[in-house]
C-alpha cells in the first residue's frame, strides 16, 4: 500500500543503481528500512492533517475545533457521542433553515426523532373558523371541533405559538438493574441512580431548549411544553 513501511523500502531501493547490490541483502534492506520508518510516520501525519481540513473526514479533537470555530460554545460534543453523529449534528447546523415555522418542525425532529405539535393563536389554519366563505351553506374546514381539534385563536397574542415537543426514548445503562426487579437493593447489587444527561447521546431538555431558541426569529415568542 502506498506509503507503508515497505512501499517506501521499495521506492528507495529503486533509485539505487542495480549493479550495486545483490537481489538479497541484508544489510541493505535493514539500511533502508531505517531510512524509511520515519517517512512513514510523516506520510501518515500529511494524511492525517489532511482529513482533519475538511468536516465530512475531520476526526477527533479537530472535529471540537470546527464547531468551536462556526458555533462558539453553543454546539459541542455530547458525552460518548461518537465522530459520525457529532458530524452529522455540525453539518445539519451550518446552512440550517431559521425563523420559519416549518424551520422549528425540522429542528425539534431533527433531535428529538418526533414532529413537534405547534399552535398559533392569532393563525386561523391552527384555530379553524366558524362557517366558511366558500357560498354555501357547509363547513368544509374539518379541523374545528371542540375538544378535538384547532383551538381558541386570539389576535391579542400575536408573534407568538405553543409548542409541544416529545423527549427521545431514553436508552438504558447496560448492566444496571431497574425498578421492580430482583437484582439489587440498596447498598449492594447491580442497582444504581443514574443521571440521565450523563448518557451518551442522550438528548436532554436543555438541548430542546437550546434548539428552539436557535431557530426563533426577533421578537417572537415561543411556550414550550416537553413531554
Amino acid at each position: 500500500m502506498t506509503g507503508d513501511l515497505a512501499n517506501i523500502v521499495f521506492r528507495l531501493r529503486s533509485v539505487l543503481p542495480k549493479r550495486w547490490f545483490s537481489d538479497q541483502s541484508p544489510n541493505l534492506e535493514a539500511i533502508l528500512t531505517s531510512i524509511a520508518t520515519p517517512w512513514v510516520w510523516l506520510y501518515g501525519l500529511i494524511g492525517y492533517v489532511v482529513m482533519q481540513t475538511r468536516i465530512t473526514t475531520a476526526t477527533d479533537k479537530w472535529l471540537d475545533l470546527i464547531a468551536a470555530d462556526y458555533f462558539g460554545p453553543k454546539l459541542v460534543r455530547k458525552i460518548g457521542e461518537g465522530d459520525s453523529a457529532f458530524r452529522s449534528r455540525i453539518q445539519a447546523n451550518l446552512l440550517r433553515e431559521g425563523a420559519t415555522r416549518s424551520a422549528v418542525t425540522l429542528g425539534l425532529q431533527s433531535i428529538t426523532g418526533v414532529q413537534p405539535s405547534i399552535f398559533e393563536p392569532a393563525n386561523s389554519a391552527d384555530t379553524g373558523s366558524y362557517g366558511t366563505l366558500s357560498g354555501t351553506d357547509e363547513v368544509t374546514d374539518s379541523r374545528l371541533a371542540y375538544s378535538a381539534s384547532g383551538g381558541w385563536g386570539s389576535l391579542d397574542l400575536p408573534f407568538q405559538f405553543f409548542v409541544t415537543a416529545t423527549r427521545p426514548p431514553t436508552p438504558g445503562v447496560a448492566m444496571l438493574a431497574g425498578y421492580g426487579t430482583g437484582s439489587g437493593a440498596y447498598g449492594e447489587g447491580a442497582i444504581s441512580y443514574v443521571d440521565l444527561s450523563l448518557l451518551p447521546g442522550n438528548v436532554t431538555d436543555e438541548d430542546i431548549q437550546a434548539t428552539l431558541r436557535g431557530l426563533l426569529p426577533v421578537n417572537t415568542v415561543a411556550w414550550l411544553r416537553i413531554i
